[in-house]
């Protein structure tokens, strides 16, 4: 015999979709939309986009897109229209078996900004599953004559996969004149089908009886299934055993231990001997699986547990027990046993991550939306409530969206320079006793942005470069710290501003140099370099402010000032001055070398016969451009060597007697002074100095002519002239009255002359390409101080031997320890200080 199959179902050109509800749900932005099982791919379930209050085009921009949860979504978001369309096959049974509605909860993200729907689509059942039997043939034996017409035999029903209407089953069978069939429902909804005898059997006339029950379902078009029943007469054994019950209902815990005794059934048979001993089976499950669960004992009717509960797979299973006797043929009786299965809390927590949008920048505003999360519990009641925090408590925070829908927001303001990542973890527990938990890590990495300017790590730099270094060298190396990464800490330098010369404040005066004309800095490393050597006649001190820019949007900048001592070197030999009153005379000085004079410059003075030990008959001025010990000076007395008559002071440059003259010394003295400063190497200048020895009234008329000339000095030229006059002079009479008057009138005005030049103070200011720089000399020696800044003393001419020459140091100490205390000046310029002349005070 045929079993009829599922009938072909026809879809028209259009599916009919059923939109339950495309409006938002009142309090939770829901959208719900149905469509039936088995609708063909491409088949518009909804038009989501237009229902979300997207305009055209917004959704493929936006990235509109579902996020399913935990099972297959069958469904997807068309890119281009964003509505909502059939993925592939739908299959209501496959995807929810029994339960009603079924329903897809699905979660749609739409960025920029990030948003989450919830949309629900259910899918409705269609009449896709014909009733099934257990077997295609059922057999069945009953004596005959014994059994009286009304007896009832019980069948068991078909199932179809369907719900509601469709899975509503009828039966019917084939015409016979002993038989009918009886459907009645129980107090628990369950239906109960039995073949009723409605006539008495004879075995004689025929043996075996092949009925066919068809099994109608309630769909339309309407699908059936058949069994066969094969009744077989028997003889004899007319009593069948019964129970005591006809339902039995027991409740078990899910984690009940296998081996368990479930219950007992019990059966009696009026029947003696072999057709009164019962044997008990097991004959039919709902569901299926429960064969492999539940076990019985044949002689006892013990019903035990010989496999797992799961209260979330099967929560209710429904076993027939068939007790069936000895007899020849047996007879049997039936039962039903109901075994509720109860919840506990076997199952934790799960946590399912459905969008995460790292890395966050830093400066993203509190309430951003990192990640998405979903949770969910298998178990019921309060073995399913779950409760959700997240650890470290700050700066992220859960936001509760939907039910098991969670959001990870920024609660606190981000900083990546104090933490770069943060290990997120998500923690789930469930209210059951004791309760389950679970967790998930995640990984939020925060992205930079430029919110720091570089920083140096000095305010102030201050750099000692020795003046005629090489253009190129190497002065300082600057360093500015970002703490930003990549290209907003990479850091560049440039010199922004400063400069040197006259009119450097204001950056307006004619010798005003910008500091990028003597140095540079890499705009890497921030190495500061030389452009050219650097003359410190020419530049003392040079102020800048480096710069130091990242590479962010928008830039972010950090300065620094350098201040630039160039360090003397002994680069100028000393220069001798001419005469004090700027009368003509030729004077030169010597080329710049430590172990070599040049050609001197020719002097000349008068000395008297008989001039005492001591006495001045001239003094050799000099000048040094270089500063500190470089710029001070000595004067030695290079010829003529051994005891002669006259003597140089060391640092004072006077020339005196150095025992009375004699006519032995003849006419004239030439005197070779070398004037050398103390730098290392030391350099030098030389001057000739022509002294002639003439009567002492003649040494007092040259004194007084060249004291009105204003100079103490005069060429040697000029020397033999005056010899020449002195002779002619004491050869003549007549003219010595005349002259005796003259050099006493003479006398007189030099005298006068004389103090008035020895009360002025003797200070020269020298002009060259730099600064001005103040000449200071005294019968101790000269010195030349050009610190810019400092207070000037200038010991005057007119001073006695015991002056006191002060100076300062040109650059200021190196950074680094405070420097010990100053040494003390040469005791050469120290012991010249007089017990009677009072100090000189700045």
């Amino acid at each position: 015999m045929g079993v009829c199959g599922p009938t072909r179902l026809r879809w028209g050109p259009v599916v009919r979709v059923l939109v339950l509800q495309a409006a938002w749900a009142l309090g939770g932005g829901q959208v719900r939309y149905s469509v039936p099982e088995e609708a063909k791919g491409g088949t518009v379930v909804g038009r989501l986009a237009q229902d979300l209050g997207l305009e055209a085009g917004e959704a493929e921009a936006r990235r509109l897109r579902l996020v399913a949860q935990g099972r297959r979504a069958s469904v997807e978001v068309s890119g281009a229209s964003g509505a909502l369309v059939v993925s592939s096959r739908l299959d209501r049974e496959e995807l929810c078996g029994k339960s009603a509605p079924c329903a897809l909860r699905l979660e749609v993200l739409l960025e920029r900004p990030l948003r989450v729907f919830h949309v629900e689509v259910e899918v409705t059942d269609i009449n896709d599953n014909a009733p099934h039997f257990p077997a295609a043939t059922k057999n069945l034996s009953i004596p005959e004559l014994n059994t009286m017409p009304g007896s009832r035999f019980p069948l068991e029903g078909a199932s179809d996969a369907d719900i509601g209407a469709n899975a509503q089953l009828s039966y019917t069978l084939s015409p016979s004149e002993h038989f009918a069939l009886d459907l009645q429902k129980t107090e628990d909804d369950t239906e109960s089908l039995f073949l009723v005898l409605t006539k008495g059997l004879d075995r004689e006339s025929l043996a075996e009886h092949r009925l066919v029950l068809t099994a109608r379902d309630g769909g339309r078009p309407s699908l059936t299934g058949t069994v066969e029943l094969v009744v077989s007469v028997l003889d004899a054994n007319d009593n069948a055993p019964q129970f005591n019950q006809s339902v039995y209902k027991v409740r078990l815990p899910e984690n009940t231990e296998m081996g368990t005794f479930v219950l007992r059934v019990n059966a009696t048979d009026l029947d003696e001997g072999s057709n009164r001993n019962i044997s008990y089976s097991l004959h039919s499950f709902f569901p299926q699986d429960g064969r492999d669960v539940f076990g019985i004992h044949k002689t006892s009717g013990e019903i035990y547990l010989r496999g797992s509960l799961d209260f979330e797979d099967v929560g209710v299973y429904r076993i027939q027990v068939d007790a069936k006797d000895m007899g020849n043929p047996p007879l049997s009786g039936h039962c039903k046993v109901v075994v509720e299965v109860l919840d506990v809390n076997d199952n934790a927590p799960e946590v399912w991550v459905t969008s995460l949008s790292v890395p966050v920048a830093e400066d993203a505003s509190v309430g951003t939306v990192v990640a998405l999360l979903s949770v969910s519990d298998r178990d019921s009641g309060a073995n399913g409530r779950v409760r959700c925090a997240v650890w470290p408590p700050s700066p992220f925070g859960l936001v509760a969206t939907f039910a098991g829908s969670y959001s990870l927001v920024l609660r606190e303001a981000l900083d990546r320079e104090r933490v770069s990542e943060y290990e997120v973890e998500v923690r789930a527990e469930d209210g059951g006793a004791p309760p389950l938990r679970a967790s998930r890590g995640l990984r939020v990495p925060v992205s930079d942005v430029n919110d720091n300017a570089p920083a140096f790590a000095q305010a102030v730099y201050t750099v000692l470069a020795r003046e005629n270094n090489a253009a190129g060298a190497e002065l300082a190396r600057l360093w500015a710290r970002d703490p930003d990464e990549a290209g907003n800490g990479r850091v560049s330098y440039s010199v922004a501003e400063g400069g040197a010369g006259a009119g450097s404040g204001s950056g307006s005066g004619p010798g005003w140099r910008p500091a990028s004309s003597y140095v540079s800095v890499d705009a890497e490393s921030g190495r500061l370099w030389a452009l050219q050597p650097l003359d410190y006649e020419e530049l003392q001190v040079l102020q800048f402010e480096v710069r130091a820019v990242d590479a962010g949007e928008p830039p972010l900048c950090g300065n620094a000032t350098v201040q630039l001592f160039v360090v003397d070197e002994n680069d100028n030999a000393p220069a001798l001055l001419p005469p004090a009153g700027g009368g003509p005379g030729p004077w030169a000085a010597g080329e710049a070398s430590s172990s070599s004079a040049a050609a001197a410059g020719s002097l000349w003075a008068w000395a008297a016969w008989g001039a005492p030990a001591g006495q001045v008959v001239a003094k050799i001025r000099a000048v040094d451009a270089d500063s500190g010990y470089n710029a001070w000076l000595r004067y030695e007395l290079w010829e003529p060597r051994g005891k002669g008559p006259f003597r140089v002071g060391l640092y004072s440059g006077e020339v005196s007697t150095a025992r009375a003259l004699e006519e032995a010394d003849g006419p004239r003295q030439r005197l070779l002074i070398v004037v050398r400063d103390h730098g290392e190497p030391s350099r030098s200048a030389t001057a000739t100095l022509s002294v002639s020895l003439v009567e002492g009234a003649e040494a007092a008329l040259a004194a007084a002519g060249a004291v009105s000339a204003g100079a103490g000095l005069r060429p040697a030229a000029g020397a033999e002239g005056g010899a020449a006059a002195a002779a002619a002079a004491s050869a003549t009479n007549v003219w010595l009255v005349v002259a005796i008057c003259a050099v006493s009138s003479l006398f007189l005005l030099a005298v006068v002359l004389y103090g008035a030049s020895r009360w002025a103070p003797r200070a020269a200011v020298l002009a060259g390409p730099g600064p001005a720089t103040l000449v200071c000399a005294s019968e101790v020696g000269s010195w030349s101080y050009s610190q810019r800044q400092s207070r000037s003393l200038c010991v005057a001419d007119g001073a006695g031997k015991s002056d006191l020459m002060v100076f300062s140091p040109n650059c200021p100490p190196p950074p680094g320890p405070a420097p010990k205390e100053p040494p003390q000046e040469p005791p050469a310029l120290l012991d010249t200080v007089s017990a009677t002349r009072p100090p000189l005070a700045l």
